[in-house]
């Protein structure tokens, strides 16, 4: 009777060691998953800053203009993909195979990342990185909305959450322009509302940033202007 209690402990001890092992293994994955993420946007938005302040086109000999597309993306739970991109020209910057139309930066929250292009827009793009889902185009005249997921891990938007009126967001579009905005106006919408996208700016340069809050039941809407 011992034995059989015995072996069934040393059984159960194996189980438990296996199930710790394959947690940690999940753990140091998903660890590694987001780092690489991370690093590899910082790494293309320090480059393509580099080239901004070298007066150099980020793109080549290609630039982008801004579409005139009119259909607002809900930024999280649109499942088509209305993709319209030149991928088939080599001279497009592309981060991980999508189109990209600048970068963002906010210090606040240590994020730098690509911002693709809504002509690449799809839900598998905003799994990659931050998207440009409405609006006039970077750094122009209008308000233009840029969507991004919260993973709650620190990558893309995760930490919109933490930033406050005030706090300072950097764009650099496709012609190397880098404009400064400042944060006015922070609030959460539900997933429907739509009013901040088309706003009338009364001729300033504006972006609005969007993403899920952590319990999923609504957006945060974070609203800033160019320091112009």
């Amino acid at each position: 009777m011992n034995k059989k209690y015995s072996n069934f402990l040393t059984i159960i001890l194996i189980l438990i060691i296996i199930a710790i092992i394959a947690i940690i293994g999940f753990l140091g994955f998903k660890y590694y998953q987001t780092y690489t993420t991370k690093s590899e946007a910082e790494d293309f938005v320090n480059t393509w800053v580099e080239d901004a302040q070298n007066n150099q086109d980020p793109t080549g000999d290609s630039v982008i203009p801004p579409t005139t597309d009119d259909e607002i993306f809900d930024g999280v739970n649109d499942g088509t993909n209305t993709s319209n991109s030149s991928s088939g020209d080599s001279n497009v910057q592309k981060f991980n195979g999508f189109v990209v139309a600048g970068t963002i930066e906010i210090p606040a929250t240590n994020l730098k990342c690509p911002i693709i292009s809504r002509s690449d827009y799809s839900p598998k793009a905003l799994e990659t990185s931050v998207v440009e889902i409405y609006g006039p185009g970077l750094n122009q005249v209008g308000n233009t909305t840029i969507s991004g997921h919260n993973y709650r891990n620190g990558t893309f938007f995760s930490n919109n959450k933490k930033l406050n009126v005030g706090d300072k967001i950097y764009i650099t579009d496709l012609e190397g322009k880098r404009l400064t905005y400042t944060i006015y106006e922070k609030f959460e919408a539900e997933d429907n509302y739509a009013d901040y996208m088309t706003r009338d700016t009364q001729g300033a340069i504006e972006i609005s940033l969007s993403t899920c809050t952590d319990d999923s039941k609504a957006r945060i809407i974070i609203l800033a202007k160019a320091d112009v």
